[in-house]
Formats: structure tokens, C-alpha cells, sequence
């Protein structure tokens, strides 16, 4: 009912795979931050943050992660309210009119399978942009049908975007604000992208592969790694609260 990332094993992980290191393979759910799919009166790309999704993807991807003696790989899941909103999960509007805590033994197996990828994440990536530099309705809607049972003691990571100066910041803050108030803790580095349509071609590809803004995301994946496999060790030893 949504697109679930396979993962296979590349070369490089294989001969990680012959060595004493443990391989760490976490669930992370990917949240998109906008329903919107049209071009501004000014012009531009419809979607402006398929760029940025493209890229951060094949970066995932691609990464592996150390902490400590283990190697880190992601199990991706895309939560795209695009889609979601279009009526690929009946019973979840854009508007919030019935959340999924309200819907008891009712839910359908699309939003079934919703609940489950969201509840057995160990940690969440948004990528989102900014509406009135603030949270997009979008982002809010989707992650707040869903309790905070589902998000708490995990961590999460917030990427922004903007075809602005600013990059989405203004946007991330509040974004921490809600991720913090569903349990899903965000680490401290953010990874802002301003003037995204200059920085990434329209097929993901950055512009200058070398540019300083693109060591944000791999910085962002360090924390997010390193807190999503310490909370996971903890609600191992102990459950959650």
C-alpha cells in the first residue's frame, strides 16, 4: 500500500559481512512533508522537493553507517501524503477528520499497515518544506492521525528545503516542536537546504557534488544512527514508558 524500500545487500556491505563487525539494519520511516503538486504562479517545478527526495534516497541508499563496532544499514519505508491524501488509504483525509486512534478495531488493512511500519520503526526521517514557515498541514496531518504511543522513544531527523534564501529553517523549528510532542526525539543537527532548485537537478543529482550543504545529511544520519540504535537497546532492556 506504499512503497517499501527492498534491501539487498551491495558489494561493499558483503565484505563488511567477512569481518568481526555486527551489521545493524533499522527501520526507518521516511516522511514526505507535502501533498502539494502544482507549480506557483511564478513558475517552477511542481514538486519542488523531488529533488531533494531523489537525493536523499540514493543516499540512504548508498550509506553505511558506523557506531562503534557495528555497521549501519537502512530498511527505508516512504510515507508520502501525496499519495496517502489521494485516497490509496480510504478513512485518511488531509484534513484530519478521524484520527486513527478514534477508528478502534475498524481500521482497514491499509491503514493497518500504516500503524505497523510507523510502530516498528526504530527511527523517522522528515523531509519537508515550509508553509507559512511553519509546519505544511500536509506533514502535520499525516503524522498527527497517529498517537504517540506509535513514535515514542525513538528518535527522528528533520531535512528542510525552500526555493528561498532560508532553506526551510523557520519550518524545522516547528517541525521539532511537533516531533517532540509525539515522543519521536529529533537530533540536534538539521540538514537545511536553501535555493534547493539550484543546488539538485530534477532527477536527485546534486549540482556540485562537492558543495559544503550536502555534508549536512551524512552529519544528520550520524546522530540519527547513533540514538536510534541506544533508544532501541533501551526499550530492548526495558520497554518503553
Amino acid at each position: 500500500y506504499f512503497p517499501r524500500i527492498k534491501f539487498q545487500i551491495p558489494i561493499s556491505l558483503k565484505t563488511i559481512m567477512k569481518t568481526n563487525d555486527t551489521i545493524r539494519l533499522l527501520k526507518t520511516v521516511v516522511f514526505y512533508g507535502s501533498a502539494r503538486d502544482i507549480s506557483p504562479p511564478w513558475g517552477g517545478d511542481t514538486r519542488l522537493g523531488d529533488r531533494i527526495h531523489k537525493w536523499v534516497k540514493k543516499s540512504m541508499e548508498e550509506r553505511i553507517g558506523k557506531v562503534g563496532s557495528e555497521s549501519v544499514k537502512h530498511e527505508i519505508t516512504i510515507l508520502d501524503p501525496l499519495e496517502i491524501f489521494s485516497g490509496s488509504h480510504p478513512g485518511i483525509t488531509g484534513e484530519l477528520r478521524k484520527p486513527v486512534f478514534f477508528m478502534g478495531k475498524n481500521v482497514t488493512p491499509e491503514i493497518a499497515e500504516l500503524q505497523k511500519a510507523i510502530s516498528e520503526a526504530d527511527c523517522y526521517l522528515i523531509i519537508s518544506p515550509e508553509y507559512n514557515h511553519v509546519v505544511p498541514p500536509a506533514l502535520a496531518s499525516l503524522m498527527g492521525h497517529f498517537g504517540g504511543s506509535l513514535y515514542k522513544c525513538k528518535p527522528s531527523g528533520i531535512v528542510t528545503y525552500s526555493p528561498g534564501p532560508f532553506g526551510g529553517t523557520r519550518a524545522a523549528m516547528t517541525i521539532c516542536t511537533m516531533c517532540h510532542e509525539l515522543g519521536c526525539l529529533p537530533v540536534s543537527k538539521l540538514a537545511c537546504f536553501p535555493v534547493a532548485h539550484e543546488l539538485f537537478d530534477k532527477d536527485g543529482s546534486p549540482v556540485d557534488p562537492n558543495h559544503r550543504m550536502l555534508k549536512q545529511l551524512p552529519e544528520l544520519l550520524d546522530q540519527l544512527e547513533w540514538m536510534a540504535i541506544a533508544m532501541k537497546n533501551q526499550r530492548d532492556a526495558t520497554g518503553s514508558y
